[in-house]
């Protein structure tokens, strides 16, 4: 019995994790900031993975102090962040927008890049410092029905089945992520090349929109 419910927590973490990363926020980000910064492939899959374990890891934390405090109420808990997930996508898109009007206001200004936007904060770190917050911040409330499910099982097969779970998220972002930097990579209209990252915002704040909107 224990060996079956087991085996159908881990095909269940397998499918969960695959199918909520299908949803735009969860790789549509990384492929923008990855053209815009032209960052190679070995950097977007690395910041990719770590964003995606950010974003599992504090699920389940999540999960942990709902065995104590009642499933009830940190899934409450979780549904009302997943709501402002839209907003700080939105947030976030318009304020990186913003930053590469003002960067390339800059450099049209002085002829090249200002000291104010390069020399103090790197772009590129920045950039991949704020993602990482902005998945951490994001929980997948998904992940906890399978954590309590799998608690009477062990630590052990707990922990199994949360790793099922995040492998399966973060191999599926990576899969995705991929394939849209390439094809990214792709579009060489003129105001792509010069206005990267303020593309690469505007998508981002429409895809916050977009999910804000449905409710993802």
């Amino acid at each position: 019995m224990n060996n079956g419910l087991f085996y159908a927590l881990i095909i269940s973490g397998i499918s969960l994790g695959s199918m909520h990363t299908l949803a735009p926020d969860h790789w549509v980000p990384f492929a923008a900031v990855a053209r815009a910064r032209n960052w190679s492939t070995w950097r977007t899959v690395r910041l990719t993975i770590l964003c995606g374990f950010g974003h599992v890891t504090a699920s389940v934390a999540l999960g942990l102090v709902g065995l104590f405090a009642g499933v009830e109420m940190i899934q409450a808990f979780g549904h009302r962040i997943e709501a402002v997930a839209g907003i700080l996508l939105i947030a976030f898109g318009i304020i990186y927008a913003i930053w590469g009007l003002r960067r390339k206001a800059g450099e049209h200004l002085h002829g090249h890049s200002h000291a104010n936007y390069d020399h103090v904060h790197d772009p590129s770190k920045v950039s991949a410092w704020s993602l990482f917050l902005l998945f951490s911040a994001d929980p997948c409330v998904a992940v906890i029905p399978l954590l309590f499910a799998a608690a009477p099982l062990g630590a052990m097969r707990t922990t199994g089945v949360v790793a099922t779970y995040e492998i399966a998220t973060i191999a599926t972002m990576v899969g995705l992520v991929i394939p849209a930097r390439a094809g990214a990579k792709l579009l060489r209209f003129h105001w792509v090349e010069h206005y990267g990252d303020v593309a690469a915002g505007a998508l981002i704040a429409l895809v916050g929109i977009v999910v804000a909107s449905l409710g993802w």
